[in-house]
Formats: C-alpha cells, structure tokens, sequence
C-alpha cells in the first residue's frame, strides 16, 4: 500500500507538466520582476547593516532557494529586509561581523520552536487599517529614500535628513552633469515602465521592468553617461560559517538578548507582510505556523553562512504579486536568477545602473501608497483612515516594527471605545424617577456616566434598572454605587440591584 508521500512524489511529473502549460509563463515573467526588485535591497540592506554587500545577496539566494522551497505561502518572498537593519548593524558594532551567523542561526532555532508551538497563528489579528498604513508606510519610505539614488546621492539615514535634502537634489541635477544623467536614466526608466503597459498583449508578456533594465543599461552603455551600476563581488570570500569558538557565545546573556530581540522582530515583519500580502491575491491563504517554522529555517542556513537574518519582504512580495505571479515557483526563480549573475555573470549585474533600480523601488513604492484608496477611505470612515495615516507616518518617521505596534495600539483603542457603547436614560413615573443603564460600561465611558447620573432630577425614590446592562466594570460599578449613597444621603431612597446576567470585571 503506498504511502502519502509516495503518492505525492509519484504525481510530481503530472504537476509539473500542469505549471508549465498553465503557470509557467506568468511565474517566470513575476521572477526576474522580484529578481530586479531584490538587487538593490540586497545590496542596500548589506550595506546599512554594515556588513559587505555580498552577504546581502546570499541572504536573498537563502530567501530564495530555501525559504521559498519550503510550505507555508505562497506568494510571500523572503530575503535581507531594512527593518531588522538597525539591529544588525548594532549586533555588528558590539560583538563583530563573526558573531553575526551566531546570532541570527540562534533566532532561527527560536523561530522554528514559536512555529512549532502554534504561536504564528497569533500574528493574524490585525486590522486590516493598520495593514494598509504598513503598506502605504513601506511605500512611503521607498518613495523618499530612492529618491537620493534616482539622483545618484547617498540617502540620509533617517525621515528628517530625506525631507530637508530634497531641495538639493533639484539644484544638484542642475549644477552637476553625473546628478543630470542619473536623473534622465530614473525618468526614462519610469516613462518605459508606463508606455510598456500600453504595448501590444505578446510584447507585454516580457515585465515591463525587465525592458526598462534593457532599454537603460543600453543607453548608458551606448552613450557613456557617468551613471552608477551595480558593483557586487564574488560570494565565496564572504561566506563565513561560525567556527568553534563562536558558539561559546550562546552563553553571553548580551548575545542571548540579540538572538530573542532578532528573532521576535523578524518574525512580527514576516508575519505582518503575509496579512498584508494575502490581501493581494486571491490564491491560498498564508498557514501561519508553518510560515513561521519555514522563516526560522532560511535564517538558519542563512547564519550557518554567516549571512544577514532572512525575513519576509512586503516590497518583494507585493511586487510578486502585482507582477502576476500564480506560485511559488517564482519566489524560488528569483533565487536563482541572484545565483546564476552573482556567481556566473557579475559583469552582466554590472551592467545595470543604480538610477534604474531605483525608479523601479519608487514605481513599486507608489503603488503600495495607493492613494486611489486611502483618499476614499479618509472621506468616508475618517477614524479607520486617521489610523491608517498614523501607522504609516511612524513606519517612515521611526521604523517598520515601531509604527505598526502604534498602529495595533490605536485599533485597539478604537475596538475598545466602540465596543463600550453605553446609554442612561431616565424618566418620571408618579413620584419616583426611573433610570435605565444599558450596554458596557467601562471605565472609558465613566465621565459619560457620572455626567448622565448627575444630571438625573431629584425625588423621593430612584430606581436604577440595569436590566440591559451586558458588561459593569469596577470603576463603573463604584460609581454607580457612589452616587446611589450620595442620593441617600440626601434622604431619596435608591432601589438598586445588580442581575446575575450581567458581567462584572474587577
């Protein structure tokens, strides 16, 4: 009797004719997208984090060939991130770049063990508005920052710095030819990208990202415009795996803290963007745990190569996604493409200019903004687009992990203010007044209700019905209680009684 795994391995041939005539195209052509789109963020992550810009290019072929082999999701694509950058590059400042496989192969142990544990499953509740601020934040920070190599400028490390030299790069494209000729590539690069969509349905079967690489790279080559290209060395020089004496620093309580802090940030930002990304596409739904387990893994190959920590890239995988990926063989494609020209054809890689790839983050970035969207919604439902708004205004103005707690914080303090709706309505009968509570009363509505109780007339009797009451926290019940003797005190007498329906918290 065969087995379940022998049943799959004998169905592989069928599945894979099935790709080749149905996704096979759409997969391939999604690839060299994210291929192009994962260039310049390898290099720039390596590079901010300060470590040789190699090594972001290995953590992208990890991303690629290793997380992107193994299940979980579908269209989600993993490589070196900017968000962790900061921690690496601290991590590297205080122990050095050879503890660095260490570090991030000890949070890739701690990945697996939270996905086999079941805990990815609790990273899905987030509102979809702070999912939209990410998306727009990340937008936002692609847009400002690839500005400074659209123009051929080194980019400022932080939001205050990107905002304050945008004049400059204006002026500086009018006194420097090398700053004119960057530009002018940037410029061409997008005017490819947008009159590509209008080409014949066969011609648009190529990405139209890859035509503006094409169209680009000749016209610097042809002309001889002084444009920076992509300048990436040989892999094996970088690749350190830890050796012996590296391991004794699992016992340093200081690397301890870097390994729990890696681990937790590249797992929220990996689990973040598989909300974000499942909200893209149509196909299969992210399995939490096993995305997790499958993130845990590529950052331990990827620390037992002395490599960057591998993360899920909202950039790369919305750009896989709007590129028309169908599944994952696109994700692994791209690992290979950063493979074949790193390792075989670096003069090729060479070959492409920095303004290029830059138009193509910033072109990626708008459409992760998605004003279409965000205008209608700050129209329509102002508190959801205010939340939207302050989420994706502290991913740019602090970091990605940062401005998305902030935002789960204001959800969740809408989500509270809503859900205490509470009513006090009150009215004669004879002699005596009836005062009628209903909903929750929490302690976010207890100036409401000390307002409400206070204005309630005086009489000989008052009888409090909390009959519609679902939900009486302390403070509340305290101030009820409060005002009830203070009434008779002033000699009304107070029915008051509490059913045993109603929930009591304190």
């Amino acid at each position: 009797m065969s087995t379940k795994w022998e049943t799959k391995v004998s169905d592989l041939p069928t599945r894979f004719t099935t790709w080749l005539r149905r996704d096979a195209a759409a997969d391939f052509g999604a690839s060299l997208v994210v291929f192009l789109v994962a260039v310049p963020l390898c290099v720039g992550v390596a590079v901010a984090s300060g470590a040789p810009a190699e090594l972001g290019i290995v953590t992208g072929i990890v991303g690629g060939l290793g997380v992107g082999l193994l299940p979980g999701s579908t269209m989600q694509v993993s490589g070196p991130s900017p968000a962790p950058a900061v921690l690496v590059a601290e991590a590297v400042s205080r122990h050095g770049l050879a503890a660095l496989g260490v570090i991030v192969l000890g949070a890739g142990l701690l990945q697996v063990l939270m996905g086999l544990l079941r805990l990815g499953r609790w990273f899905q509740a987030i509102s979809p508005s702070v999912v939209r601020g990410m998306l727009a934040g990340i937008g936002l920070v692609l847009l400002l920052g690839q500005l400074y190599p659209f123009f051929g400028a080194a980019q400022p490390k932080n939001i205050v710095g990107k905002l304050a030299g945008l004049p400059g790069l204006v002026t500086g494209a009018l006194d420097r030819w090398s700053v004119a000729a960057s530009a002018l590539i940037g410029v061409l690069t997008l005017l490819v990208l947008v009159a590509w969509q209008r080409m014949p349905a066969k011609l648009r079967q190529v990405p139209g990202a890859l035509a503006a690489v094409v169209v680009t790279a000749t016209v610097v080559a042809v002309a001889g415009l002084p444009v920076a290209t992509v300048q990436v060395g040989g892999l094996g020089a970088v690749i350190s795996p830890p050796d012996m004496g590296q391991w004794s620093l699992f016992t340093d309580p200081a690397v301890l803290g870097t390994i729990i802090t890696f681990a937790l940030v590249a797992s929220a930002e990996s689990m973040f963007s598989a909300a974000a990304v499942d909200r893209l596409h149509t196909g299969p739904a992210t399995r939490y745990n096993t995305e997790l387990a499958a993130q845990g893994a590529g950052n331990v190959v990827s620390g037992a190569l002395g490599a960057l920590p591998v993360t899920a890239v909202i950039v790369r995988s919305a750009a896989n996604v709007q590129a028309g990926a169908r599944t994952k063989a696109s994700r692994v494609l791209h690992g290979v493409w950063l493979l074949l020209f790193a390792v075989f054809l670096p003069e090729l890689l060479a070959l492409v200019p920095l303004p290029t790839l830059a138009a193509l983050l910033a072109h990626a970035g708008w459409k992760l903004l998605n004003l279409r969207e965000l205008v209608p919604l700050l129209r329509t439902q102002r508190v959801e687009g205010a939340i939207v708004l302050l989420t994706a205004g502290s991913i740019a103005a602090i970091d990605l992990l940062t401005g998305v707690i902030i935002g789960l914080l204001a959800a969740i303090a809408k989500t509270a203010w809503d859900v205490s709706r509470l009513s006090v309505k009150w009215h004669h009968v004879g002699d005596r007044v009836c005062v009628r509570l209903g909903g929750i009363a929490t302690f976010l509505r207890l100036p409401r209700l000390l307002a409400a109780l206070h204005a309630v007339p005086d009489a000989r009797r008052v009888e409090l019905d909390l009959s519609e009451l679902r939900h009486l926290d302390d403070a509340c019940r305290q101030a009820v209680e409060s005002w009830a003797e203070q009434r008779r005190r002033s000699n009304t007498e107070v029915d008051l009684s509490l059913p045993e329906r109603v929930s009591v918290s304190g």
